[in-house]
């Protein structure tokens, strides 16, 4: 598989060459892989920009168990309204405050 390195004036970019198999299945080049840090079992995101372009984006999938519910959003929400206001105490006083 050719590689080669091509420098434009908005930098240097690696370039290699791949075949589409027979289940629209495309290898990339071990360079351009490793060049983007791409891991083995990434999800990526992939864009048809017309005239034969695509772009590939690397993309991070979100566990469900990591999302806040909505009652937990409002309360972050609430906390961020009072720290740019101001409203904020030390985590000392809070701790004194609770006596412990």
């Amino acid at each position: 598989m050719p590689i080669r390195r091509i420098t434009h004036e908005l930098g240097a970019k690696t370039v290699g060459i791949s075949r589409i198999g027979q289940r629209r299945q495309m290898v990339i080049p071990k360079t351009v892989f490793d060049e983007l840090q791409l891991e083995i079992g990434d999800f990526v995101e992939v864009t048809g920009e017309g005239a034969g372009r695509f772009t590939v984006k690397r993309k991070k999938l979100v566990d469900a168990d990591d999302v806040l519910s909505p009652g937990e959003e409002k309360k972050v929400r609430h906390g961020l309204k009072q720290a740019r206001v101001g409203k904020t105490q030390s985590w000392n006083k809070v701790k004194h405050d609770m006596g412990l």
